[in-house]
């Protein structure tokens, strides 16, 4: 029976900072008609009911018939849904400053009441997405560890959260680049640049809070740099913690050539490698070893210490000059 049928919808929900390879793990999980991917929901009251953007599939929001049959089953259409209320909730619920909150044990009457209605929101997208697919499980790769933890409050949810973890300074470098949104139809904007000393602070709240996490949920923690260097067996042990039989169909995209063409998930927000089209190529990116300038990799290096030893970034070659020499 399916998660539609049993109305327990069952998500895969990927954690961690940005820029760390979420939007490539999705996609690859998404080739599979048991897997429904589908973006940074928690984007979606701004970028798509508010700003009407693209899904990844290239329509917009509200041209996109995956997204209007998802909002006619969650809602009975998206025009019942009081946007300017959703936010109002999300920001008494879905923001970094409430996770010590969110990861009591207990909750006063009127915080739980606040939270559930907040995570009943997200589960009636994701059960609406496996009603319109047919799939098993939803992919959400919203990322923030506060919405997660708000899920882990949730009545009716089989949560699943994946911890992607990147090198601090690979991040960092990523951060400072600028990068233009597609999805964007009318006008020209660029995802937010950070400083290395905010991207520092930004990853390790961001991990710490996913340790925390793991007293309320199921999460099971991956770095990318193994994500890249076994993209088959990543997408074999994400689909076993999924609770997914093994499927060599699912590894299909990983072929050379692939043996068929990738498929645009219906994803809100995200990486723009989204819109390509072509084949997904999975590569360590490693150009901050010699594009982060060298004080930034310092700043970055020292900041982070802590949980880059307890990640295995220590030792790697070439990994810790700035350490040894600041």
């Amino acid at each position: 029976m399916s998660a539609a049928e049993t109305g327990q919808p069952r998500v895969l929900f990927v954690g961690g900072l940005g820029r760390s390879g979420s939007t490539l793990l999705e996609l690859l999980l998404a080739q599979s008609a048991d897997v429904c991917a589908v973006g940074e929901v928690v984007h979606l009251w701004e970028r798509a009911l508010g700003a009407d953007e693209r899904c990844g599939c290239g329509e917009r929001f509200t041209a996109c018939p995956f997204w209007q049959q998802v909002g006619e089953h969650a809602f009975g259409g998206w025009s019942a849904v009081d946007r300017d209320d959703v936010l109002a909730l999300k920001d008494r619920v879905d923001r970094t400053r409430h996770i010590p909150r969110l990861a009591k044990n207990s909750l006063s009457a009127e915080q739980l009441a606040d939270v559930r209605r907040y995570a009943d929101l997200y589960t009636r997208i994701y059960r609406a997405a496996l009603a319109a697919t047919g799939a098993r499980v939803v992919v959400d790769s919203s990322k923030h560890a506060s919405l997660a933890f708000a899920l882990s409050w949730a009545e009716g949810l089989d949560l699943r959260v994946l911890h992607l973890v990147r090198d601090s300074r690979a991040v960092a470098y990523s951060w400072g680049k600028q990068v233009r949104r597609p999805e964007v139809v009318d006008g020209e904007d660029f995802m937010p640049t950070f400083s290395p000393f905010e991207v520092s602070k930004l990853w390790t709240a961001q991990n710490a809070a996913f340790h925390l996490l793991a007293a309320r949920a199921q999460v099971l923690r991956l770095r990318y740099e193994d994500f890249t260097a076994d993209p088959a067996g990543t997408v074999r042990r994400l689909r076993e913690f999924a609770g997914l039989p093994d499927d060599p169909e699912a590894l299909r995209i990983l072929t050379d050539p692939p043996t068929a063409p990738p498929f645009r998930a219906h994803s809100i927000a995200g990486n723009p490698l989204r819109f390509n089209g072509g084949p997904l190529t999975v590569r360590r990116d490693e150009a901050w070893r010699s594009r982060l300038p060298r004080r930034s990799r310092a700043v970055v290096s020292l900041a982070t210490l802590p949980f880059r030893v307890r990640y295995g970034y220590l030792g790697q070659r070439g990994s810790d000059e700035s350490v040894e020499k600041a």
